[in-house]
Formats: structure tokens, C-alpha cells, sequence
């Protein structure tokens, strides 16, 4: 039988001329990095998500009792603001913390503006013994 030689000729080139080679990456491999320091990165945009929490305190006072004196009364009248994706609350010995979340896009400022409002509404069925309001 016959050997056939075959041959592809960068391969070849490359073998045979291996410090060009090394040049050229070395090469591009320094251009890579000077277009990466000068490319424009978008960094992690700020993501701020429209919270507002609301403490009462209420000494001396059960987590049960919290929640149906303080905790149900806020979340009524806060689940009653628009733009509000999520009420959750927690009720412990002596305060409740309710955390309210709106939906992306909301002013912060303005969603409090609308929980102080809802607050005040709530605040004839809260206790009137409070130390401090809501």
C-alpha cells in the first residue's frame, strides 16, 4: 500500500515558525486587555425595592393580644393602599412589626406618605394607652 501524506499547511506553519506564534498571542493577548479596561461595564444597577416597616410598641403585652389589638388593625387598613405586592407582620412580647412591600416602581417617599395615612386611619382602634404611636 501507498502512504499518503497529507498535509494542512497553518498547522505546518505554526510547528515550524513557533516563536511568530507566540508573538501573536502574546500580542493579542495584551490587546484583549486593554479592550476589556477600556470596554464601558454596566455595573449591578441599584435595586431598591420599596419596604416600609412599621413598629408598635406595647408594653406588657402578650404576642397574642399584640396581634388582635395592634397587628390586625394596621394590616387592615394598610392592605386597603394601592400598589402594595406584600403585607407581612410579626407579633412578639411587648411589639408587632408589620413590613409592607410595593411593587417595583414605586416612590419610596410616596409609599410612605401612604402607610403614615393608612396608620393614622388605624389609629382609633389601636389602644389609646400606647407609649408612642405607630
Amino acid at each position: 500500500m501507498q502512504d499518503i501524506e497529507k498535509e494542512f499547511g497553518p498547522t505546518s506553519w505554526s510547528i515550524n515558525n513557533k516563536t511568530s506564534i507566540y508573538v501573536v498571542t502574546v500580542l493579542l493577548t495584551i490587546i484583549g486587555l486593554f479592550a476589556y479596561v477600556k470596554l464601558g461595564k454596566e455595573k449591578f444597577p441599584d435595586i431598591v425595592i420599596p419596604r416600609i416597616i412599621v413598629a408598635t410598641v406595647y408594653p406588657g403585652t402578650s404576642p397574642t393580644d399584640i396581634e388582635n389589638l395592634i397587628t390586625r388593625q394596621l394590616e387592615k387598613e394598610i392592605k386597603g393602599v394601592n400598589g402594595v405586592k406584600k403585607i407581612s407582620s410579626t407579633s412578639n412580647q411587648d411589639y408587632c412589626i408589620v413590613d409592607v412591600e410595593f411593587k417595583s416602581g414605586v416612590n419610596v417617599q410616596y409609599a410612605k406618605q401612604l402607610i403614615k395615612d393608612a396608620v393614622d386611619k388605624a389609629r382609633s382602634e389601636l389602644p389609646n394607652d400606647l407609649p408612642t404611636p405607630p
